[in-house]
């Protein structure tokens, strides 16, 4: 028995998230069929956390294990062969047979995407959040600020999120200016609940937007209640970066 960890990286727009669904395309379902037709075995792939409908991925990770006497690289080759061109194994590599992507990730980065000017993109319309008004970025990396830390999101907590508590570490929380009205936010921390990020990104644009101070960003963090948070995010806008195994 051998086991191996995938790195993936994905164009989320034509499927309804990662995990596998009922009558829906996924991610892990397209990546575990091909590897079942590989290894003519039944293949249990687990991946280090869902993403949801429509969000991407620069560096998702994934394991699974089967017998075989097929390579890591031989693995790599011919998923891609399998796979549509939206979904690209970037590396496979045999590893520990105790390794689990998911309960051994120490932390996981986002970035969020927004372009903020008069005109919206066509080229980067399945990748961004289109907000037309004005921005105060400073505003947003005030509020932004109030995250990082040890605290309980439940604020910021989509329905149906499969938790134990809601008590997460952000070690990183900030927007960066680009380029042509382009914005990222970049969010690090040792864990997420679901819509997490896309909840805090909606609520941070309230502060943007100057409709919430970022004193009162902080009180809805504090009031752990979801309703007095700000909008989802749209999904599009939303890339997993990377999950660090290392502490």
């Amino acid at each position: 028995m051998k086991n191996f960890k995938l790195t993936i990286e994905y164009d989320g727009t034509a499927y309804h998230g990662w995990q596998i669904q009922k009558k829906a395309r996924t991610i892990q379902q397209e990546i575990q069929q091909a590897l079942e037709l590989m290894t003519r075995q039944k293949i249990v792939l687990n991946g280090s956390g869902r993403t949801d409908a429509g969000v991407h991925a620069m560096a998702q990770t994934a394991n699974f294990k089967c017998t075989t006497d097929l390579s890591a690289h031989v693995f790599q080759k011919g998923l891609n062969s399998l796979l549509d061109d939206d979904i690209v194994i970037l590396d496979c590599q045999e590893v520990p047979e105790n390794f689990h992507a998911r309960f051994d990730a120490k932390a996981k980065t986002y970035k969020y995407r927004i372009l903020n000017r008069d005109l919206p993109s066509a080229i980067d319309r399945n990748y961004v959040w289109f907000i037309r008004s004005p921005l105060n970025i400073e505003n947003m990396n005030q509020a932004a600020k109030h995250i990082i830390g040890t605290h309980d999101f439940k604020s910021f907590e989509g329905t149906g999120s499969p938790r134990i508590h809601t008590i997460r570490s952000i070690t990183k929380a900030e927007f960066t200016i680009q380029d042509n009205g382009f914005l990222s936010f970049h969010i690090q921390g040792n864990g997420f609940l679901r819509y997490m990020v896309r909840n805090i990104v909606g609520t941070l644009a309230d502060a943007g937007l100057e409709k919430i101070s970022p004193d009162e960003f902080r009180q809805v963090l504090l009031s752990k209640n979801r309703n007095n948070a700000g909008i989802t995010a749209p999904a599009q806008g939303l890339f997993l970066m990377c999950v660090d195994y290392e502490s």
